[in-house]
């Protein structure tokens, strides 16, 4: 069987995305850091508690949502209850399961950090590109979370960042 290799323009994409899924962290870690001496991954953390009912979710579906393992989650949520920003209770649903809960303070920090971190995603990713341009890279986008999630189990649609 012949191996058949990425064309030109694949290759070109490919490296591109390679570069791009490199440095967009890397440009938001930095404003994070600079505004509130968190990660990107931490401020995922506190804006899905944000945006859940009652500001808190189970450490399971938080994982999902912020794109973590359980492991890395857990160490996430201990830096962030070490700064009042987010507390574990047992969950009152079962009493088995954990969830984490976003304090007062943590809710303060999600709202003053969240205007300098959507300019930062605008500036990053959509400042370059028109409005054709925007639809086209999320239909794109679209098109591979279908082929590698088709049941929708490892991706959250609601998740806004």
């Amino acid at each position: 069987m012949t191996q058949r290799w990425l064309d030109e323009e694949q290759q070109r994409t490919w490296r591109a995305w390679l570069s791009v899924s490199e440095l967009v962290p890397r440009v938001l870690d930095a404003q994070l850091q600079r505004d509130a001496g968190i990660s990107h991954a931490a401020y995922v953390v506190l804006a899905m508690l944000s945006e859940a009912p009652h500001r808190s979710r189970r450490m399971s579906d938080l994982a999902r949502r912020a794109n973590q393992s359980q492991s890395r989650l857990s160490h996430t949520v201990a830096r962030l209850e070490e700064r009042g920003w987010v507390r574990r209770e047992r969950s009152t649903d079962d009493g088995r399961g954990n969830v984490a809960v976003l304090t007062d303070a943590g809710w303060d920090v999600v709202r003053s950090l969240a205007p300098g971190h959507v300019a930062a995603v605008r500036d990053a990713v959509f400042a370059p590109l028109g409005p054709e341009q925007t639809r086209a890279l999320g239909d794109a986008l679209v098109a591979i979370l279908e082929r590698l999630d088709p049941d929708h189990v490892l991706r959250v649609e609601d998740a806004v960042d």
